[in-house]
């Protein structure tokens, strides 16, 4: 039986003629950058990102159906492309969490080579710490995550930098202080005249940080009159003691004395001066209303709050537009917009100079050192 003749593999293809239109795309796809941006909420700061990278956003379709499940549908190719997730956290924190998470499997089944996640505020960051009874959510979130197909994350000023232990992949913790100091130095007129205050002793680190940047002096609040999160329960209490337990003979154990609260100081001079409140998280905001009341008594004649991230739920509007505080300076991590048309004190910074820089520093490949130019651990 005569052999079959095996034609080489370029004689075989020779005849073969790319249709109309392929050579384009071809073109196309080679001047690409490698990489697309992507956004399951579509903000503001999502818009600034892809403007300064000079890109668009990628196509896609996010909605919640009739029974409250959220669809996520990819609308082009994404084949071993680095694809950037931008995420922003609204009030509807679960919502904005399982958006990320169905858009990154979407995407890893789609054949993306790597799937980096910009969360400038990453939720659930107060719940990092064992509680009586309870879980370290933060850490479900991240094995949540990494599941899902995302191999990098880009925040913003965790709320504990130990956070970044519960990933099992990288984590790039960027800095929100260069953009607030540069805030202060240009914005503020007389803040040579400035104290940089902390509203309790676990936020003096970053006060102190402040201060020496700045050359400021330093005050910190003592005896504040709300639990911080040191003074609650965590998962060595648990179960709690009960009176008439047994006790093995021979065993006893020191008690620990009870926890009793001073009575509200200033540790610094603020007479006279600016007051700076310092902090990375403003939520809440009885206790930054709390403290500018106690610097005003002690002769404050102007008081500003600094923070990264903006939460600014329930009433924070009203109650700091009827309070002592001149101004509330947040970057735009967390989109604000309608809190700020409630109460005009409300300032923003935008960050997003950083982050598109990081977006491009890690798809090329570039050491990220730049970014954490003068970076301590304590900032």
């Amino acid at each position: 039986m005569p052999r079959k003749l095996l034609l080489p593999y370029k004689s075989v293809f020779s005849h073969f003629r790319a249709p109309r239109g392929l050579h384009d795309s071809l073109a196309m796809n080679a001047a690409r950058s490698g990489y697309r941006v992507f956004s399951a909420n579509s903000t503001e700061l999502a818009k600034r990102i892809t403007e300064r990278l000079g890109a668009e956003l990628g196509k896609s379709v996010v909605y919640q159906e009739t029974n409250g499940e959220t669809r996520v549908e990819i609308k082009e190719s994404v084949r071993g492309q680095d694809i950037f997730i931008i995420q922003t956290i609204p009030r509807d924190v679960n919502t904005a969490v399982m958006e990320l998470l169905i858009m990154a499997y979407a995407l890893k089944t789609s054949c993306a080579r790597n799937i980096i996640g910009v969360i400038p505020y990453f939720p659930y960051s107060k719940q990092s710490k064992m509680r009586k009874r309870g879980s370290i959510v933060c850490k479900l979130l991240a094995s949540m995550l990494a599941k899902a197909g995302l191999t990098h994350i880009i925040t913003m000023d965790l709320h504990q930098k130990e956070i970044q232990g519960f990933f099992s992949f990288p984590v790039d913790n960027l800095r929100a202080s260069p953009f607030l100091l540069q805030y202060i130095q240009e914005e503020i007129p007389d803040y040579r005249n400035a104290v940089i205050v902390a509203k309790s002793p676990d936020a003096a680190k970053r006060a102190q940080s402040y201060a020496e940047r700045l050359r400021l002096g330093l005050a910190v609040i003592h005896g504040e009159a709300q639990c911080t999160e040191q003074d609650m329960d965590d998962g060595r209490h648990s179960p709690p003691m009960v009176k008439n337990a047994t006790v093995h003979p021979g065993l006893e154990l020191p008690l620990m004395m009870a926890k009793e609260k001073p009575p509200i100081t200033v540790v610094g001079d603020v007479g006279g001066r600016i007051a700076i409140i310092v902090d990375d998280i403003i939520d809440d905001v009885e206790s930054f209303v709390a403290a500018a009341e106690i610097l005003k008594e002690r002769g404050a004649y102007k008081i500003f709050v600094m923070a990264t991230h903006g939460l600014l739920s329930a009433d924070a509007p009203r109650l700091i537009e009827e309070s002592s505080i001149d101004e509330v300076v947040v970057t735009n991590t967390v989109p604000h917009e309608v809190q700020k048309l409630q109460c005009p004190k409300i300032k923003t910074v935008d960050i997003s100079l950083i982050l598109s820089e990081a977006i491009r520093r890690i798809h090329n490949g570039e050491s990220m050192a730049y970014l954490f130019r003068n970076i301590t651990v304590d900032d």
